[in-house]
C-alpha cells in the first residue's frame, strides 16, 4: 500500500467554510428556515465532493453521534463513550445491549450504498418490502422527502425512532444524490420534534438540517487535517501489516488493537507509535482495553 498523497489532493485548509451568514441568521418562517437549510446542505454536498475527506470515518463518526441521540431519546445514560465500548469490545458470543444494537444500526446503515438491502441490514426487524414503501412515502425536494419519510414510519411504528431516522436520512441521501447514508437529522433533532406532524416537523427538520450541516462541515475539516497527518507519518511505520491498519484507522470512528491485522503486542506497538507521531488518539482514557481513532 502506498501512502504518497495525489497531486491533485488539495491541503485541507482550503476547504470551504460554512458561510457565516447562514449560522448567524435568525430565521423564523418555514419559507426561511428552508432556504438556509438548503444552503447549509448545498455547501456540505461541496465539501463531500473534495477527495481529501475521509468520507467513510466521517460517516461511521456521525453514526455514533446519531446513535448517541437515539439513546438518549430513550432515557438511558449510555453515551458516545460507552457506545464505543459496546461495539468495539464484543467478545465472540457477546451480546451488544440495547444501546450497542442501536449504535451497530447506524454504523451498518452507513457502510454501505444506500439499497434496501443495506437498509435492511441496518433494520433487520424490518421487512425490506416495508423499508421500501417507507422511501417510497417521500415525495418533492430533499428535505420535505425526509421529513415525510420520518413522518410515515412514525405513524405505523410510533417507537421506530431509530428505523425513521435512519430511513429519513437515507430518502435525503437520494435525493442529494450521495452514494451513501450521511446521519444528520438525528443528532440535531429534540425528542418531541418527533412526536411534531406536518409543517411543524418541516420546520423542526429543516432547522436541524442546518446544524447537522454545519457540524459535519466542521467535522470534515478536521478529520480531513487528521487523516493527511496520518498518512505523512505512515511511510514511518516499519511494522508489517501497518499499511492495512493504516486504512482501518482511515475508515472507521475507532479501532481495538485487537482487531488490527498484527500480533497483539505488535497491534499495541503500533497504536502507540501512532500516538507518540500525533496520527492517532487513545479515546478511553483507560490503561487497558483502550481504543483507538484519528
Amino acid at each position: 500500500m502506498t501512502f504518497a498523497r495525489p497531486d491533485h489532493i488539495s491541503d485541507p485548509d482550503t476547504l470551504p467554510r460554512m458561510p457565516a451568514w447562514v449560522t448567524s441568521a435568525h430565521a423564523e418562517t418555514l419559507e426561511d428556515v428552508a432556504f438556509l437549510s438548503g444552503a447549509a446542505l448545498n455547501h456540505l454536498h461541496l465539501v463531500l465532493g473534495r477527495e481529501d475527506v475521509p468520507k467513510a470515518l466521517l460517516r461511521d463518526r456521525l453514526a455514533l453521534r446519531a446513535a448517541a441521540a437515539c439513546v438518549a431519546f430513550t432515557g438511558r445514560s449510555e453515551r458516545e463513550t460507552e457506545l464505543r465500548d459496546a461495539v468495539h469490545l464484543l467478545r465472540p458470543g457477546d451480546l451488544p445491549g440495547p444501546a450497542g444494537e442501536t449504535c451497530q444500526a447506524w454504523r451498518r446503515a452507513v457502510e454501505r450504498p444506500v439499497s434496501i438491502k443495506a437498509l435492511g441490514r441496518a433494520l433487520p426487524a424490518f421487512e425490506p418490502g416495508q423499508i421500501a414503501a417507507w422511501l417510497d412515502a417521500g415525495k418533492g425536494l430533499p428535505v420535505t422527502r425526509a421529513v415525510m419519510v420520518l413522518e410515515a414510519v412514525l405513524r405505523e411504528a410510533p417507537r421506530a425512532d431509530v428505523a425513521g431516522l435512519i430511513v429519513a436520512d437515507a430518502a435525503l441521501a437520494q435525493a442529494l444524490g450521495w452514494e451513501h447514508v450521511v446521519p444528520l437529522l438525528a443528532a440535531a433533532l429534540k425528542r418531541a420534534d418527533l412526536r411534531k406532524q406536518g409543517d411543524d416537523l418541516r420546520l423542526a427538520g429543516h432547522r436541524a438540517l442546518i446544524s447537522s450541516a454545519v457540524e459535519a462541515v466542521r467535522l470534515s475539516t478536521d478529520l480531513a487535517r487528521r487523516a493527511a497527518h496520518l498518512e505523512a507519518v505512515a511511510p514511518k511505520l516499519r511494522a508489517k501489516g501497518a499499511g492495512d491498519a493504516v486504512e482501518m484507522f482511515l475508515t472507521r470512528d475507532a479501532v481495538a488493537p485487537s482487531a488490527l491485522p498484527l500480533p497483539d503486542r505488535a497491534a499495541r506497538r503500533l497504536c502507540d507509535r501512532l500516538v507518540y507521531l500525533g496520527a492517532v488518539r487513545e479515546l478511553t482514557g483507560r490503561d487497558t482495553f483502550r481504543l483507538y481513532g484519528v
